[in-house]
């Protein structure tokens, strides 16, 4: 009779060392692989954070839109672009902060409808690496050519730059929160925008240390403690990107007692509001400037 050694059944120090090795190079291989990604979010932040659609993508001709091609230039000298819908007699100067994923050819029928249901003149812009703008965005470059752009409407329409009213969508919401604290504004309209970036980060990418990780921070909850002017903010209730949550800490992190949030059910991120919400813009415009016209 012949009987099996305990290495050749499987049994035995020597099998149980061996699938202790290879356990511990699987282990080994998947912390390489983990922390090989956590470097390329940390490399490519930037780019993750700011997508940065440029020129010629969208409609640049846009034949239908009267506007004003833009050249300016922020504060460590990029060159900077936007388009400028002037009105005959407007009510109020609005300064347009678009998200992330967009570029003024884009958001076009947007500052359009705003121009003509709310009777303002509006200047939107692109943040470097934008559009036809240059550079490449980052935080500190996308807040400083956002002052460049307060600043040049501001200059064009003669007024005092807590008069300029700002709206910003999504990530140009914490742009415009920044102008707000800046120039202590009268009024600011908000959508789909957020606490701080890293928190929405961190939803998204939960198995990573975000937090720790992120260098960008558009801390919005802190800044808008300075802001004391009107707020109007809304957000859908079908937002998977930023939940509605979010919207409501930032809304509630505002001081100001003029202050109204709108919640729209169904509505996702990237949606177009209903025509309602056109309406209650202009209802908050005309309140915030019938003194001017007094």
């Amino acid at each position: 009779m012949v009987t099996a050694s305990p290495a050749a059944t499987g049994d035995g120090p020597g099998w149980r060392e061996r699938a202790y090795r290879r356990a511990r190079r699987f282990v080994t291989n998947c912390i390489r692989i983990y922390l090989v990604v956590l470097l390329l979010l940390f490399l490519l932040e930037n780019k993750l954070i700011f997508p940065a659609p440029r020129f010629p993508s969208g409609d640049w001709q846009a034949t239908w839109l009267e506007y004003e091609d833009v050249n300016f230039v922020s504060a460590d000298g990029t060159k900077l672009h936007g388009w400028y819908l002037d009105h005959p007699s407007p009510k109020a100067y609005l300064l347009y902060c678009h998200g992330n994923g967009e570029h003024v050819a884009y958001v076009a029928p947007v500052v359009e409808e705003l121009r003509s249901t709310l009777g303002v003149a509006v200047f939107a812009f692109d943040y470097r690496g934008y559009g036809r703008s240059e550079g490449s965005a980052n935080e500190a470059g996308i807040l400083a050519d956002a002052r460049a752009a307060h600043q040049w409407l501001t200059e064009r329409a003669g007024v005092e730059p807590d008069q300029i009213l700002l709206m910003g969508r999504s990530i140009g919401g914490a742009v415009a929160v920044d102008l707000a604290a800046e120039h202590h504004s009268r009024a600011m309209i908000l959508e789909s925008t957020f606490p701080n970036l890293p928190d929405v980060a961190a939803r998204l990418h939960w198995w990573a240390p975000v937090r720790w990780l992120m260098r960008t921070r558009l801390d919005s909850a802190q800044k808008i403690s300075r802001f004391d002017g009107s707020l109007l903010q809304s957000h859908g209730a079908a937002d998977n990107m930023i939940p509605l949550s979010y919207g409501r800490r930032l809304f509630d992190a505002a001081p100001t007692a003029d202050k109204h949030f709108l919640v729209f059910d169904g509505l996702g991120h990237n949606d177009y509001p209903p025509d309602e919400y056109y309406e209650q813009l202009r209802e908050f415009v005309d309140r915030i400037t019938s003194g001017d016209r007094q």
